[in-house]
């Protein structure tokens, strides 16, 4: 193999670069494995083992770490790295040499003559880590030992674990396995291994310090538990392995279950490594939830989300030819609707569904209008989805939650000055931050584009009574949304219609009404729209969600909650909004736009191969030098990307 992520000493013994880049590994049920390039954990959500123990929603982080000291000879090097307050200790970036993802992260480190190899991987469909540790080169000629601690949390992903008197620290131990129940209420922990002696310890490790829990205003300190020490006898060539898992599996179990996952993750396409980093990138966001799929909408804190999994379906499933799951997914989540609406999101207590957005419902008529294009199943839309759609339909005519109706005019009214129901729905002390009620650009474009799908639905079945009905709303919509939309002084769309009140606001969420499948605008405002969005929201890494010279503009979402949740739509750079723009700009610019492509696209791929570690983060600063932010890893900024590629 020749790795797309590879980074070397130089990058891999610079704290300033090291302890910035995340890896990332998950285990299709919700569950994941997480750190940095060095290993030092510098959030809350870093582990090796977060278990999914309700899969998609619940999560545990049960295994924070393996602390590792390499004995060569009588010397010892200790090759972990943690941050307590007021140090780094201890810093075992020193000694390394590589980092790479061929294809689950692979760390080589070097000292005392000693070249070893530690393996990191999960599989698939189980909460399993498997670690692997190999000498490949020991010019020292002496004899070596690795000593590894594993320290563990047992708590949900959001908390945080101090030293406490009820965590029974008993270990269970039989030929080649230990077995750890701190809590009742988590899952036993069981470690496979070929150690040549198990040391029980039980000891608490105090006071560590995670810095981007503290920049985002959160507590920040953590003390984790040591029930015992593996001491391995190193030999060239010969894997020593812990299998990390809620099952009982062997050390033996690791190399088949390494093969396994090798041959699961070679399917990405070749070519560019960019397209092929992305494919293997998007498979990781697909998760079951039951007997089906949905989408997880980012790492590491997001569980599924209607609006995100509707939006990153087409990139994640259809462009890497996974129709299988695309047909589940919209299923899943078409048994999901009520009152005409999909679920917003699945609470992390995996209870009952939250009915409270306005746009995900309609992006679903995008999602199976894009599978119906890739696809021609026109039998598994006409049989599992045409009825609910049609239903949708008439609940928005007749009106559903939070007052989504529609209007006399054919246009949909959404919520009121207290509801925030489309994507920008960030609140601040009970307040929306862009408060978007009445008629927001972009759902005026996707009830449009919903209702002529429908119709053509129902013309290819034969159904005419809807066909019609579809299409005498639709024309009525379209020409409403025209002409109650252009703002001719600005030379662009408002992005918010409230009776008498127009937010003239220069937002992205225009663009979606110019990449749909069914457009309403006519071209030569398409143009004038295209063209000021490009002079004051384009970046390198995406689209602004407000202009610069707008009031409230926030050029950095950093800073504690209230603080980061009023930039996150007040400035802050999407990367998914790419696939609108370039969508838009392919429609009605043609070829120069194709030409420009992949130029525009190119520092996003730059990120991506290197400081992003194979993943696109959520958001970056609306300014230079655009920081990264939020999620590390999310689903439609990966799959917008890699469906325009």
């Amino acid at each position: 193999m020749n790795p797309a992520i590879r980074f070397d000493q130089s990058i891999c013994t610079n704290p300033a670069e090291a302890f910035q880049r995340e890896w990332l590994e998950t285990n299709g049920l919700g569950g994941f494995s997480s750190s940095t390039v060095a290993g030092v954990n510098t959030r809350r959500y870093h582990g090796l083992l977060m278990a999914a123990t309700k899969p998609p929603t619940v999560r545990v982080l049960m295994l924070s770490k393996l602390e590792e000291t390499l004995v060569v000879g009588d010397q010892r090097f200790e090759l972990s790295v943690n941050i307590y307050p007021g140090a780094v200790h201890p810093e075992g970036y020193r000694f390394l040499a590589e980092f790479r993802l061929d294809p689950f992260p692979v760390s080589t480190f070097r000292a005392g003559g000693v070249t070893l190899e530690k393996r990191v991987f999960m599989v698939q469909g189980e909460n399993t880590v498997v670690v692997e540790y190999e000498v490949i080169g020991n010019e020292s000629g002496l004899a070596c030992r690795l000593d590894v601690r594993p320290l563990i949390a047992f708590r949900g992903y959001h908390e945080l674990t101090h030293a406490n008197s009820g965590l029974n620290g008993a270990l269970q131990q039989s030929d080649g396995m230990c077995s750890i129940h701190p809590y009742p209420d988590h899952p036993e922990l069981h470690f496979g291994h070929n150690a040549k002696q198990v040391e029980r310890r039980g000891h608490w490790y105090y006071h560590f310090e995670y810095p981007v829990e503290r920049e985002r205003g959160l507590d920040f300190q953590e003390d984790l538990f040591c029930p015992c020490v593996f001491a391995y006898d190193l030999e060239v060539n010969r894997p020593s392995v812990v299998i990390v898992s809620t099952l009982r599996h062997p050390a033996s179990d690791a190399a088949s279950l390494k093969t396994r996952e090798i041959e699961r993750r070679s399917t990405a396409s070749g070519g560019d490594p960019f397209a092929a980093t992305l494919q293997a990138g998007a498979s990781q966001f697909i998760v079951r939830r039951g007997s089906l799929y949905t989408v997880i909408a980012g790492y590491p804190w997001f569980t599924d989300w209607g609006r995100d999994t509707m939006i990153a379906l087409p990139g994640l499933t259809l462009s890497t030819g996974r129709f299988d799951v695309a047909r589940e997914i919209l299923l899943e989540f078409a048994n999901c609707v009520d009152q005409g609406m999909l679920p917003n999101v699945f609470p992390d207590a995996g209870d009952t569904p939250e009915y409270n957005t306005v746009d995900a419902t309609l992006w679903f008529f995008e999602a199976a209008r894009q599978y119906l294009e890739h696809t021609g199943d026109a039998e598994f839309i006409r049989t599992k989805l045409y009825a609910k759609l049609n239903d949708i339909i008439g609940w928005h005519i007749r009106g559903t939650r939070y007052g989504i109706h529609v209007d006399s005019d054919g246009l949909l009214i959404a919520g009121d000055s207290n509801t925030q129901l489309t994507w920008m729905d960030a609140r601040v002390d009970g307040r929306a931050v862009t408060p978007r009620n009445g008629k927001p650009v972009e759902i005026q474009a996707l009830w449009y584009n919903a209702l002529k799908f429908a119709a053509r639905l129902a013309h290819d079945f034969g159904d005419e009574n809807a066909r019609a009905a579809h299409n005498m709303l639709a024309e009525k919509a379209g020409a409403s949304f025209a002409e109650k939309f252009w703002n001719e002084e600005a030379g662009y769309l408002y992005d918010a219609v409230d009776g008498n009140n127009k937010d003239r606001s220069l937002r992205p969420n225009q663009l979606i009404a110019l990449s749909l499948g069914y457009c309403a605008i006519p071209e030569e405002y398409a143009r004038r729209i295209l063209a000021a969005v490009e002079q004051h929201l384009l970046t390198p890494v995406g689209l602004r969600t407000l202009a610069p010279f707008e009031p409230g503009y926030c050029g950095h979402c950093t800073g504690p909650i209230p603080q980061r949740d009023g930039a996150y739509h007040q400035g802050t750079v999407w990367p998914w909004l790419w696939g609108p723009f370039l969508a838009a700009d392919a429609r009605f610019n043609g070829e120069a736009a194709m030409a420009r492509k992949h130029r525009l696209l190119e520092p996003l791929r730059a990120f991506a191969l290197g400081r992003g570690t194979g993943q696109i983060p959520e958001i970056f600063d609306g300014d230079a030098p655009w920081e990264p932010r939020g999620c590390f890893a999310q689903a439609w900024s990966v799959a917008e990307i890699l469906r325009l590629l």
